[in-house]
């Protein structure tokens, strides 16, 4: 479906731009560095270049499990539908990946990241079934093979788009490995674990009450039909009661419901046996209003006294807790909504549906037999009534529950290893919350149904021979039956689309053949995904690997947060509030994408972007690109192009204070990265309690890489080894080796977040290194000889100045006069840097033993050493002295003012707790401002 030698071609995408330039042209291997990073320039030869050199194609022969020395990392792509393109969500979900399979890349693991397509049954059904409509036909017109056909057909045409796209934000799958559900490997492995489980008896077919989508017309399981909150109606309905005699006097007993459509099929009333009010009635009948049968009444644990009336109709082929009711009972079940949502006597249900009802929608039909029952005097009372009702997880109807014939699987025997599997720590859940959830579902899991009344998807390979009555599961289609050797008939259905893409962590790798792949890659270690299929496939894929390999599927879940508009309303396509990852990626890049999408991000924290204002909301990511390429050019510009020494070849007595410094730094930044990150993998068979919940912090990763290339090698040592670059001789060598070092290691880094930026600057160090950035090793912690602290004392006493000039209102260009007073430990430290201090802070350094006389400005150090900045000459203490006691003064009456209003009884007792505290904390930042202000008018005016 993908060609593996090509980059991502945006303006072969849908939604192309004009002028589009992303691929001009890759730079080449110079220092000349364009003022601007153009990341149009730069992506589409870059990953084209990444493609070509097969930097993402993982090797079986590598891993350790197949007699390779590397640990083998794999994460599986959450399959998207065929007939996907890419939005917001696929953004996040796969950046996400892409960070973690890059940084075990860089590890040395032989990493794969297996991408792939699901068939989506519901969706793509319909999605062709529209197309078919705009010719005037349905899908029976054009008959099951020719619409199977072009359904093909639509797929070859359209389906993996979204992989394309998945290109050009920088995803580094293993495209040589592509899958997809119903390819004819995946469709055998699909029909290897049918039979399987039928063979064990735990697949089975059953007549139950199922949830129907009348709009898709298929069932669905238990988690498609998902639970919606919704403003509803209780309707209170009087069922007479039956007379026994001429002199029995008229009574009925009152039933709620929230679906009145259904009384049609009502079967009986139920009442609790503990209910006393209704104890003389149990064994009577009553006469069902508008169809006028008599059914009885019955007592049964399932009415609750306390809901409604406390008596309950029965309605056991519209209900799936009346259809158990019902079968304690030995109650008929007749059916009188069809297929389509429409109220007919469909299933043994003669002489229950007025004419005036039949034909109706079931919603319609519910209005029609509310206004017949008030009509008729059966409406008792309508209450408005909060509750949960089930709608279609693709199209949004509201789903009907409806009596059918269908295949089971039984879930609890597979629910119990993947149970064991999370409570004993040999898979981990996070965020941790998410645990619970997944156990109580499996605690409470019912068989799953997996029959859709489809055509497109993997066919329900079940054979029934009308002969001898045989039922046969079978591996290869049958033509005879296996008993009488008479003719069959395949099941109409296919396989819920779950069946298949739950096998996705091994059928992917070649099961149920003993392949190579399988061996080495089986289990695989990260599944990266959102929370809403957790339960649709996240845990089934657990209970299939359990299954069938006996083993986890994977060791870590990772469930992340969702992208959210500034409403915090989920972005979605169908709400208008979407923001277009390939428009993103025109705008300002894919690694401004990838990074604003994975800073804002917490562990399993949602993700809020603006879809109105992508320039304020992609501003963090494309600002961080902007000063990476700044800082590079400006280092590499410093450095110059000759070859630099490796920093092993520089002796540690060779390294001065600021070059141990950065190191040292850097040793703490990579130490950040990697707890952020790890653990990849637990050390034995479970995970520690330190290490369960551990790991994937993903913003703080990045945090932790940014604050060290901003605030440490940026703001300090590249700006206190100019002097030192610029005069040719050893210890310019030593500076050149330990900034392109550092960078070389930031640049490693930051590659898994923005792959792009970081590649272009890593190719132009002046060292040789390997070529591609992608496969680099990453960083390491190292040994530093010597103290690396003494620095920090430096900063300090540059910043102790920066604040006094800034505090004194001195004009930033002018350089001032300083004079350090250090403490006895700090002399030498200080007397050796003096003039790196001046130089930063624009300051004519002096290190003495005693503080001058004089008007000055005064700071005191950590260590005890005195920062004194002589003023006279610098302000015009007058005018200072002026303005410092008018802001005082200021500061001091709005101080009251608020004292006043905290200490207004009337004020604190009605205003909100929050205004208050707001207040309050206000008063603490105001009083200790007012401090700072007093103490500076005292030293500098003498008051």
């Amino acid at each position: 479906m993908l060609a593996a030698e090509t980059g991502p071609d945006l303006a072969a995408l849908p939604d192309r731009r004009a002028g589009n330039a992303l691929f001009s042209g890759f730079m080449p291997h110079t220092n000349d560095l364009p003022s601007q990073y153009e990341p149009s320039s730069v992506e589409g030869p870059a990953y084209a270049r990444w493609l070509a050199e097969g930097l993402f194609t993982a090797r079986a022969n590598r891993s350790s499990r197949s007699g390779g020395s590397r640990p083998p990392y794999v994460i599986v792509m959450p399959p998207p539908n065929v007939t996907a393109v890419l939005h917001v969500g696929h953004g996040l979900n796969n950046t996400v990946q892409d960070v973690v399979i890059r940084w075990r890349r860089m590890c040395g693991d032989e990493a794969l990241w297996l991408p792939g397509t699901d068939h989506a049954g519901i969706a793509t059904q319909n999605v062709v079934e529209k197309l078919v409509l705009k010719e005037g036909k349905t899908r029976h017109d054009l008959g099951r093979a020719a619409f199977v056909r072009r359904t093909e057909q639509f797929v070859a045409e359209t389906g993996g788009v979204i992989l394309e796209q998945l290109r050009a934000i920088g995803a580094s799958a293993d495209w040589s490995r592509t899958a997809y559900t119903l390819s004819p490997g995946l469709s055998r492995a699909v029909r290897e674990a049918f039979v399987r489980l039928f063979e064990r008896g735990l697949i089975y077919r059953g007549h139950r009450v199922i949830h129907w989508c009348p709009r898709c017309l298929t069932s669905l399981s238990d988690e498609e039909a998902e639970h919606h909150e919704s403003d509803g109606k209780l309707y209170h309905i009087a069922y007479p009661i039956t007379s026994v005699n001429a002199r029995d006097e008229a009574r009925q007993i009152v039933v709620a419901t929230t679906r009145p459509e259904t009384m049609l099929a009502d079967v009986a009333v139920a009442v609790n046996p503990g209910d006393e009010r209704y104890a003389e009635l149990v064994g009577r009948t009553v006469r069902l209003p508008l169809a006028n049968v008599e059914i009885p009444i019955i007592a049964d644990e399932y009415s609750d006294p306390a809901f409604g009336t406390g008596a309950v109709k029965i309605t056991p082929a519209h209900d799936a807790n009346d259809f158990d009711v019902a079968q304690r009972h030995q109650l008929a079940m007749p059916v009188v909504i069809d297929e389509a949502g429409v109220v007919r006597e469909v299933l043994d249900a003669g002489g229950r549906v007025p004419d005036s009802l039949r034909g109706l929608d079931r919603m319609e039909a519910r209005e029609r037999i509310v206004a017949l029952l008030k009509e008729g005097g059966f409406l008792v009372k309508v209450a408005p009534h909060r509750h949960s009702i089930r709608r279609c997880y693709r199209c949004d109807t509201v789903v009907e529950p409806r009596l059918s014939e269908q295949w089971f699987v039984r879930m609890k025997p597979l629910a119990e290893p993947a149970l064991r599997a999370v409570r004993d720590g040999t898979i981990r859940i996070l965020p941790e919350r998410w645990e619970a959830v997944y156990i109580n579902w499996l605690e409470g899991i019912r068989d799953w149904n997996i029959s859709r009344q489809l055509w497109w998807g993997h066919r329900i390979p079940v054979w029934y021979c009308d002969g001898c009555g045989r039922v046969s599961a079978s591996r290869e289609d049958l033509e005879r039956c296996p008993s009488c050797s008479g003719p069959v008939r395949q099941d109409e259905d296919v396989l819920d689309t779950w069946f298949s893409s739950g096998l996705w962590p091994f059928s992917t790798l070649g099961w149920p053949e003993d392949t190579e792949d399988l061996r080495a890659f089986y289990p695989t270690d990260t599944l990266i995904t959102a929370p809403e299929i957790l339960f649709f496939w996240v845990a089934r894929m657990i209970m299939t690997g359990y299954a069938f390999l006996g083993e986890p599927p994977f060791r870590t879940v990772y469930l992340h947060g969702t992208v959210r508009d500034t409403n915090h309303l989920k972005m979605s396509k169908s709400l208008g509030n979407g923001i277009d990852p390939l428009d993103v990626v025109r705008a300002y890049g894919a690694d401004a994408l990838r990074y604003t999408v994975i800073a804002g991000m917490g562990l399993g924290a949602d993700t809020i972007l603006d879809p109105n204002d992508l320039e304020r909301s992609f501003a963090p990511g494309r600002n961080f690109v902007t000063k990476l390429w700044n800082i590079g050019r400006f280092l590499l510009t410093n450095v110059g192009s000759d070859p630099v020494p490796a920093l092993d070849d520089i002796a540690p007595q060779r390294l001065t204070r600021a070059d141990r410094w950065v190191l040292g730094r850097l040793n703490d930044a990579i130490a950040a990265c990697d707890q952020a990150l790890g653990p990849a993998r637990p050390t034995g068979a479970t995970w520690t309690d330190s290490q369960r919940f551990a790991g994937l912090r993903l913003n703080e990763y990045i945090e932790a890489a940014r604050g060290f290339t901003w605030n440490e090698l940026a703001d300090w040592y590249l700006e206190s080894v100019k002097a030192r670059l610029a005069v040719p001789g050893d210890d310019r060598e030593v500076a050149r080796a330990v900034l392109v070092h550092a960078f070389d290691q930031v640049l490693r880094l930051l590659q898994p977040i923005v792959p792009f930026v970081t590649d272009a600057l890593w190719q132009r160090l002046p060292r040789d290194e390997g070529s591609a950035l992608a496969v680099a090793a990453w960083p390491t912690v190292r040994a530093i000889g010597g103290e690396d602290a003494e620095f920090g004392l430096v900063i300090d006493a540059v910043n102790a100045i920066r604040r006094l000039r800034a505090d004194y209102s001195i004009t930033p260009g002018k350089t001032v006069g300083a004079v350090l007073v250090p403490s006895g430990a700090s002399r030498d430290v200080l007397a050796t840097e003096a003039a790196l201090i001046g130089r930063l802070a624009r300051a004519e350094v002096t290190v003495t033993s005693a503080a001058p006389s004089g008007d000055a400005a005064h700071a005191v150090l950590g260590d005890g050493t005195q920062v004194v900045l002589p003023l006279a000459g610098m302000v015009d203490l007058e005018k200072e002295c002026a303005r410092l006691r008018t802001e005082l003064a200021s500061l001091e009456k709005q101080l009251a003012a608020l004292r006043a209003r905290l200490g207004n009884e009337a004020f604190v007792s009605r205003a909100r707790p929050d205004v208050v505290e707001a207040e309050r904390q206000k008063e603490t930042e105001w009083a200790s401002r007012r401090e700072l202000l007093a103490a500076r008018v005292r030293g500098l005016c003498g008051d």
